[in-house]
């Protein structure tokens, strides 16, 4: 299998998602379980229908998350000297040439993407545009409406 890229930080924050899926979501669904077959008849029981289906849920996100961690390439770009190169988990600011408006992006792994937070994934057309540019190189961007230019203005490994 192939390995996916993903910053120190996704990987921190998948594990802890698995510990609290493990810890505390699966013994209250088979609690809820248990609680549901006391009430007798199991067909026309929805509670019990109900908490199965989230079990079924809970048990499918343990194993998605523990198939993505054992295929995760971790990155920290934290523990690497600044070159000013943009690469994978860098923060880059760059300036939009015809606008004058100024973005910050990280590039960060497919399943931490968060465009609300400017978290980029890795395989977006941005990202794709700025990895192994450099510090004041400017760049031309595909966008729905069209090439834009950008200028790196910064390259942060933090």
């Amino acid at each position: 299998m192939s390995q996916y890229p993903m910053t120190a930080r996704g990987a921190q924050l998948l594990r802890d998602e698995l510990i609290e899926l493990k810890t505390k979501t699966r013994p209250r669904i088979i609690q809820d379980i248990a609680d549901a077959r006391e009430h007798g008849d199991l067909k026309e029981n929805a509670e019990y229908h109900a908490a199965r289906e989230q079990q079924s849920f809970c048990e499918g996100r343990i194993q998605d998350i523990e198939g993505k961690l054992s295929n995760a390439q971790i990155i920290d770009v934290t523990k690497m000297e600044n070159t000013g190169k943009v690469i994978f988990g860098t923060t880059v600011t760059i300036l939009n040439l015809e606008t004058d408006e100024e973005t910050r992006y990280r590039i960060v792994g497919d399943d931490e993407a968060d465009i609300k937070n400017n978290l980029i994934s890795v395989n977006s057309p941005i990202a794709r545009g700025l990895i192994g540019k450099e510090l004041d190189d400017v760049v031309t961007i595909q966008t729905p409406a069209g090439p834009v230019e950008f200028e790196i203005s910064e390259v942060e490994y933090i």
